[in-house]
């Protein structure tokens, strides 16, 4: 499938992307149906606390002296002040503290959200934009790139639009080799020299890595703010925009909108980690 790219002024630059069979293009069934299903599911369990509590008969604070005599009251037999059936008694099979998380492999997850986003593409409700970057966090920005682009007859303004980018990525920062622990025995002293060798050489490419892992990190920083922060700092405000990155794309985000409004970067990171 192939989808013409637009600017954020919606002007078409007459250009075209290819979006992947594998990932926007599945022949869906009742097994995608399925799938999806599962993770809306765990998606929505997630989003519960679970740290509901009652107390039972066994935690309430009270006396522990028998209310009334056994016979002769004329009502029925009471023991205790606690008993669920009085005012302020312990509650019985209440709810306590659990943890509603589910777990799905990683296939299903990955199945999943191929399918969402195939659904999508047979709507006809995905617009690929070009690459930009927000100098600076404004409402009236993003507002004016949701008018800017139409799906349809129709602009994003009034629909949910999901908006996936794919946000700047460091390098993992390196890891500090490990000091060699100490052995006895002349073999095992040469051993250890050799080792501690090698350590030293280790220790000195690793301060040298880490120098410049540390001077790249402000640069890394001015990426992550112009091309992913100001743009949701700017759509905050707006109640039915919501900006996502591909790297941690939901199928409920995705079919919670009405059009997805995807980067070309987004597309290639999307394809790269589905197909």
């Amino acid at each position: 499938m192939k989808l013409e790219v637009y600017n954020i002024n919606g002007e078409n630059l007459g250009r075209e992307v290819e979006l992947p069979d594998s990932v926007f293009g599945l022949e869906l069934n009742e097994k995608h149906d399925h799938v999806v299903y599962l993770a809306v599911k765990k998606y929505l369990a997630a989003q519960r606390q679970g740290t509901h509590k009652a107390k039972g008969r066994a935690e309430i604070k009270g006396s522990t002296k028998k209310i009334k005599k056994q016979k002769g009251t004329g009502t029925a037999r009471a023991g205790s002040i606690k008993n669920p059936l009085f005012r302020g008694g312990g509650r019985v099979f209440g709810p306590e503290p659990r943890d509603y998380t589910i777990q799905l492999n990683k296939k299903v997850k990955k199945l999943a959200r191929r399918s969402a986003l195939s659904s999508k593409a047979q709507e006809g409700a995905i617009i690929v934009v070009e690459d930009f970057v927000f100098d600076s966090p404004k409402t009236k920005t993003y507002l004016n790139l949701l008018t800017s682009l139409k799906n349809g007859e129709n602009d994003l303004s009034d629909a949910k639009s999901l908006l996936i980018l794919d946000a700047p990525q460091i390098d993992n920062a390196p890891v500090k080799p490990k000091l060699p622990t100490k052995k006895r025995g002349a073999k095992k002293k040469a051993a250890f020299a050799d080792a501690m060798k090698s350590y030293s050489s280790d220790l000195k490419a690793y301060k040298e890595n880490l120098k410049t892992y540390t001077a790249s990190m402000d640069e890394h920083m001015d990426k992550v703010e112009k091309g992913y922060d100001n743009i949701v700092l700017s759509s905050r405000n707006i109640k039915k925009a919501v900006v996502a990155d591909a790297k941690t794309l939901n199928v409920y985000q995705i079919l919670n909108a009405n059009c997805l409004v995807v980067s070309e970067s987004a597309v290639n990171r999307l394809s790269e980690m589905l197909s």
